[in-house]
């Protein structure tokens, strides 16, 4: 049965689905339905048994594949794949590889809406359980929220982790984990690769930033824990990233390879603490990172194929038996040292259960399926991260029934309860920082006139922005006259002339600053903003360390994000309709002097 095209789940019969999982059915129960969610290992370990080696080293993989439909994508899709992967639909890709995971993404076109991602999921499960001993596949995704997002609208985008951690309250990291998870349910997708765990202590980080809960280890644990819970609590593996901890690099592991400099010490106080509270909270599945760290392996290699790193501190000391899954093994640091052939086999050998979405899955698959034939690796090593990817799959109710329904969608993605909820949680992390003569809520009698200028960087889920129009037409709405001027994140001269014109009819001025740095036009966009006269009010949509490089704006509010609940909420809080709750996760040091800091954790201005 084909998934159709226009975006119906296209759900099978109760029989459709029986036929389907036979044989699932017969290893695990004969008779019954008590297999369904059984972690009866005899169970699972008899499914193995019947698994051909190809099938065993498929079950590894979690893949990539181009498409809104298993079966009947667009031609550029198909396309992609054939260049890609060497098939032309994930049904192709099921069949050939008989991968046990499939990992969706925006630009993958995998994610158009609500009821084409479940009626895409619904596809991937039956092209999986038509196959010879098929298995239903654990369908993922990076959703963190805020500035990593692969479902949009009409999903419900929440606050991002540094905005949680500026709202300081578990119950809201527990509620959007709770909302997030529900709704990812609901289109098929089982393991979210969040919440990320590593403690940003370094302002200069250019991968996670905004993506941390903060700086504080105790604070990003409790958040991480709830996240996990929340998540979980709605039948979806969460995933704590990225092991041993990536929050202090100034090099992105996607194009480099990081070196984390931490002792030991260091590293146990501190980047340790997020994952022994996601462990403690039943973790279902940890990420690793493509990142070297000496104090815990000297020998080199990234923390992917460390079995120092992953069998000995992970598994060992740490006391973790879930899942481990690889970041994608197409970043630049992982593949630094190694051949893209050795690069699964190490990290099976180091511990790894899941490889995620290789650069060639062909050379990744048949590295590992000859790693096994020539004695390197032994089918008892496969067999021991299969069982926990089983384990997994059982959990979460796949061996029962992987499918999703048309009215599952409509009752729980994007419902008015839960953008609600994402708009009081937003409410609660909005950050005041600075509010010379109480500038600040601004008022309609006397400022009604608002321009917002400022960067317009792409939507992180491809659904919302651009954010200068978001925040013109939020004032607007609460009463204000307000219009946009994209500025962009490098304002030319002539544009910035623009802006100081356009600034001449206006009674305020809002600047949305995007990772403003000391050689930054952006900075010089708002001098000349300021020196018109017009008060300026700066709005910092990712980084809150921005403030640090703009010391004579008027007032300054932390966003954490460029997404529209969050900017929804700056508007309120600018308008005085909300009141600015949030507080500073991270500290900013001073641009001038960064041995000294500017504003403390726990920094929030009340009005």
């Amino acid at each position: 049965m084909r998934d159709s095209s226009t975006g119906s789940t296209a759900r099978p019969s109760r029989r459709t689905v029986l036929a389907a999982t036979a044989g699932v059915t017969t290893a695990l129960a004969a008779g019954t339905s008590a297999y369904a969610d059984s972690h009866d290992d005899r169970r699972l370990r008899a499914l193995i048994s019947r698994m051909t080696l190809e099938e065993k080293v498929g079950q590894l993989f979690v893949m990539r594949v181009y498409g809104h439909s298993a079966t009947e994508p667009d031609q550029a899709d198909i396309d992609a794949n054939l260049k890609e992967i060497g098939v032309r639909t994930a049904e192709e890709l099921i069949a050939k590889y008989r991968v046990g995971g499939i990992i969706y993404f925006a630009w993958a076109h995998n994610t158009r809406d609500p009821h084409q991602i479940a009626a895409l999921s619904n596809g991937i499960q039956q092209a999986s359980l038509a196959q010879p001993r098929g298995l239903p596949v654990l369908i993922s995704t990076d959703q963190e929220h805020g500035i990593v997002a692969r479902v949009g609208k009409p999903a419900t985008l929440l606050p991002g982790a540094m905005a949680l951690g500026a709202g300081g309250s578990r119950e809201d990291a527990r509620t959007a984990g709770r909302i997030s998870g529900t709704e990812l349910h609901a289109l098929g997708i089982r393991q979210d690769y969040a919440p990320v765990a590593d403690v940003n202590v370094n302002p200069a980080n250019p991968v996670i930033g905004v993506r941390s809960f903060g700086a504080d280890p105790d604070a990003v644990a409790g958040l991480v824990a709830a996240q996990v819970k929340g998540y979980q609590g709605a039948g979806v593996a969460a995933t704590a990233k990225h092991f041993p901890g990536h929050g202090d690099t100034a090099v992105d592991s996607h194009y480099g390879f990081p070196v984390i400099t931490h002792s030991r010490e260091v590293w146990e106080t501190l980047d340790a603490t997020p994952f022994r509270a996601a462990i403690r909270a039943g973790i279902d599945s940890i990420m690793t990172a493509h990142i070297m760290v000496p104090a815990l392996d000297d020998s080199g290699d990234p923390a992917t194929l460390s079995p120092t790193i992953l069998t000995g501190i992970l598994r060992g000391e740490l006391g973790y038996d879930g899942l481990v899954v690889t970041d994608s093994l197409g970043m630049e640091g992982v593949r630094t040292k190694y051949g893209d052939d050795r690069v699964p086999v190490l990290a099976l050998k180091a511990g790894v259960d899941q490889l995620l979405n290789p650069p060639s899955l062909d050379v990744a698959w048949n590295a590992v399926l000859k790693a096994v034939q020539d004695g390197e690796l032994t089918e008892a090593r496969l067999e021991e991260s299969i069982l926990r990817v089983l384990r997994l799959k059982s959990k979460l109710g796949l061996l029962r029934d992987p499918y999703v329904t048309d009215a599952g969608v409509d009752r729980a993605v994007g419902t008015a309860g839960h953008l609600r909820a994402a708009d009081r949680i937003a409410e609660r992390t909005t950050t005041l920082l600075v509010n010379e003569d109480g500038l600040l809520p601004l008022s309609r009698r006397r400022s009604p006139r608002v321009l917002v200028v400022g960067a317009d960087p792409a939507s992180p889920s491809g659904s919302d922005g651009p954010p200068t129009a978001v925040l013109a037409r939020a004032l607007t709405e609460l009463g204000f006259t307000a219009s946009a001027l994209s500025t962009g994140t490098a304002p030319s001269a002539a544009t910035i002339a623009r802006a100081v014109t356009a600034a001449g009819e206006a009674d305020a001025v809002v600047v949305g600053t995007y990772n403003v740095s000391a050689s930054s036009s952006q900075k010089t966009l708002v001098a000349q903003l300021r020196a018109t006269g017009v008060p300026v009010i700066a709005v910092a949509i990712r980084n809150p360390y921005d403030v640090a490089q703009l010391p004579d704006v008027q007032a300054f509010v932390a966003a954490y994000s460029w997404t529209d609940v969050e900017l929804r909420a700056a508007a309120r809080v600018i308008a005085g309709r909300a009141e600015p709750r949030g507080e500073l996760p991270v500290p900013v040091q001073r641009a001038d002097d960064p041995t000294r800091v500017l504003y403390p954790v726990g920094y929030g201005l009340r009005y």
